[in-house]
């Protein structure tokens, strides 16, 4: 088997659902799930300070960006030491995560055969789908992936058939940055279709939108999910304060009527691989508690 690294949380999950943890040799600084990944050695590391809070996240993180440099580095050497056969890492977002790029330049004065590169790039739903085809098919297992993408598909509809038939359909605002203020594209609308909403930012397949409190307050949702990309639960519940201090925010109807809820934007929402179930099965309850119940709560999201 070949010797593989994952250079984003969602490849990670991918490589281990389709059965290739044991073939792990190294990951990035983010990969956390399952657990047991954390043994593997890190090969890679953030240009910015990473605490702080999302505005001062933003500022380094542009400054980076507007400098023209890479917001991640990546360690040629142990990435060589280790002698990495397959690497897995994403060009959808710069700023996410590792990108082709980054592993390109890390790679570029290797001797000899050089590591195959699969570089993720999801904007809907479907394309997790294929990411994970796609990993499948370059560690010669793709008969793997048809059962792992059967089984979420199979959880996911489920979820979408059974809310299609619900009589509300809660009008759904997604809060992915706090300051400044950004709303949720990508797969986000998808999913809040299936979970029984009606999404009123941002579009399926393209990036999260900025987005202005003013915006929030004039669409008036019905159901508010902040869960920042890259915070916990913890985190972001401590910087909420850079909303609920607006006396905009306290007339919202999702805060008077207490359908406000932070989720774990760490774990999911933010990882487009197997545990996008799981965020739609988070999504669901929320939106529709009388008619779904997985547990969640209290881990993957809780009230405010």
């Amino acid at each position: 088997m070949p010797k593989i690294v994952t250079l984003l949380p969602s490849a990670t999950e991918i490589v281990c659902a389709l059965g290739f943890e044991d073939d792990l040799i190294g990951r990035s600084h983010e990969c956390d799930f399952p657990a047991s990944v954390t043994r593997r050695p890190t090969l890679t590391a953030p240009k910015f300070k990473v605490q702080g809070t999302s505005a001062e996240i933003d500022r380094r993180v542009k400054k980076i960006v507007s400098d023209a440099l890479s917001v991640y580095r990546v360690d040629p050497v142990l990435l060589r030491t280790l002698g990495a056969e397959v690497i897995v890492t994403q060009s959808q977002c710069q700023v996410c995560a590792v990108s082709e790029s980054d592993v390109e330049a890390a790679v570029a004065n290797w001797m000899g055969a050089r590591p195959k590169i699969v570089s993720l790039a999801p904007y809907k739903l479907a394309d997790i789908f294929s990411d994970i085809t796609r990993v499948a098919i370059a560690l010669e297992a793709p008969e793997r992936a048809a059962a792992v993408v059967a089984r979420l598909r199979g959880r996911m509809d489920a979820i979408a058939l059974r809310a299609s038939v619900l009589e509300s359909r809660p009008t759904f605002a997604c809060v992915e940055w706090l300051s400044p203020l950004m709303s949720a594209g990508n797969w986000m609308p998808e999913l809040a279709a299936m979970a029984g909403g009606r999404n009123l930012f941002g579009r399926v397949g393209e990036h999260s939108p900025w987005m202005k409190l003013e915006e929030l307050a004039a669409a008036d949702p019905d159901v508010i999910m902040i869960a920042p990309c890259g915070f916990p639960i913890a985190r972001t519940t401590a910087e909420l304060p850079v909303l609920s201090g607006d006396p905009r925010w306290r007339e919202l109807r999702a805060v008077r009527e207490g359908r406000v809820f932070i989720a774990d934007g760490n774990q999911y929402f933010n990882r487009p691989g197997p545990r996008i179930a799981e965020s739609l099965e988070i999504l669901a309850e929320m939106m529709h508690p009388e008619a779904f119940h997985f547990g969640h709560e209290g881990t993957g999201w809780q009230r405010i």
